[in-house]
Formats: structure tokens, C-alpha cells, sequence
């Protein structure tokens, strides 16, 4: 089941609660934490794509031909924010792999908590896919909005923001920011801290996955 409310989507299935328990824990390895994140990916992809529009083709099965259903449209473009993004896009593409890929490279200055951009690369003809931008922590949302604004610029006109976890600070200067873009989530945290992280949230997701402080 999924609540929806003022364009956030909560995706509450168990399975996806359970691998976030068990990322949350402190004490889950690095090996661990990157393996939930690939399996958790596929339930969150699983629900930002339930509505895609379908079309239909002629295929002949060993029984005899039909009309199937398949994609209607062009490639779908995940966005990855770097460098945590990318544990979400693994698993997202073994669910859709003829997805293309677009790479926002951002980092956060620690002190003004403002994303900089250091790589973008993205397909052409942003303008007629839909784009599900992916970073696991919504906090401040200076970086997925920094992202998205970038992704928009660039002829984007359909876009989805998917993460793991979303502080409440974070989803309202999203949607001052970004009102018709739609969040997809596992969970709303309590609040954000004096240094931006999400509370009691699960770390830096970055870190905790490629094993770096």
C-alpha cells in the first residue's frame, strides 16, 4: 500500500520497511548495506513506474498470436545524484534495463549546506521521457533540487524524484521549489539536524555504502 498526500508518496509495502529497518541499523556492513539498497530499489522502482502508460503489439505465442501489452513511448532516463544515487540506479536498472542514464555529480559545502555542481552528463531529447531522478536522502533538498533544476534546463519536462528517506524540512523547500514535481519515498523522518542529516535517518548513505567516512 502507498499513502499519497500534497504530491509525496509514501510507498509503506513490508518488504520495503523490513530492508529499512535493517539499513537503518548502525551495525550493518558495509556488504549488507549495499545489498539491501540494490534490493530496495527494485520495490521503489517497482511503485514510480506502476503508471506508465501501456500500448500494445502483435506477438505470436506458442499457443497462438495475440495483442500484448508493452511500454508505450520513448526510454525512460533514470538520473542519478552522485555518488549515493547510484546504489539506487544498480538496482533500478536490473528492473528496466533499457532505461537510459543521466549522472548529476553534486556535493555538499558543509558549511552553507549549498549543493555544487562538479558533472552532468544526460541523454539527448530529455523532453519526451520521463526522468526519475534518484538520491536516497532528501534532507535539506538543496541537491535534488539543484539536480532536478538542471535536468529541467536541460528539456526535461516529466519528472519524478525517488529516495529512501525524506526529512520533513526537506519536502517543503522541495515543493516551494518544485510544486509539480512528484516525491516518491520509503519513509518521512522526524527532522533534520544542526548539520543536515536526517533524523534518526540511517547515516550518510554514501558512506555507508562504499565503505568511506
Amino acid at each position: 500500500m502507498t499513502k499519497t498526500h500534497d504530491g509525496v508518496t509514501v510507498i509503506d509495502h513490508p518488504l520495503v520497511q523490513h530492508k529499512l529497518t535493517l539499513m537503518r541499523k548502525k551495525d550493518t556492513s558495509t556488504a549488507s548495506f549495499r545489498r539491501l539498497l540494490r534490493e530496495i530499489s527494485l520495490l521503489l522502482c517497482y511503485e514510480v513506474t506502476r503508471d506508465l502508460e501501456l500500448t500494445t503489439t502483435e506477438i505470436d505465442t506458442p499457443m497462438e498470436p495475440m495483442d500484448a501489452p508493452v511500454l508505450a513511448g520513448k526510454k525512460l532516463v533514470f538520473a542519478s545524484i552522485l555518488r549515493a544515487g547510484n546504489g539506487l540506479l544498480e538496482g533500478m536498472l536490473d528492473l528496466v534495463p533499457a532505461a537510459r542514464v543521466a549522472h548529476v555529480g553534486l556535493y555538499r559545502d558543509h558549511d552553507t549546506l549549498e549543493a555544487i555542481e562538479y558533472y552532468y552528463k544526460a541523454p539527448t531529447n530529455l523532453t519526451d521521457r520521463l526522468v526519475i531522478a534518484v538520491d536516497p536522502m532528501l534532507a535539506t533538498s538543496n541537491s535534488a533540487t539543484a539536480a532536478i533544476e538542471k535536468l529541467q534546463n536541460s528539456g526535461a519536462k516529466d519528472v519524478r524524484f525517488l529516495c529512501l528517506l525524506a526529512a520533513p524540512e526537506g519536502i517543503k523547500a522541495f515543493r516551494e521549489r518544485l510544486p509539480n514535481v512528484p516525491i516518491y519515498t520509503a519513509a518521512i523522518d522526524s527532522h533534520l539536524n544542526d548539520k543536515g542529516y536526517i533524523v534518526p535517518g540511517l547515516g550518510d548513505a554514501g558512506d555507508r555504502m562504499y565503505g568511506t567516512k
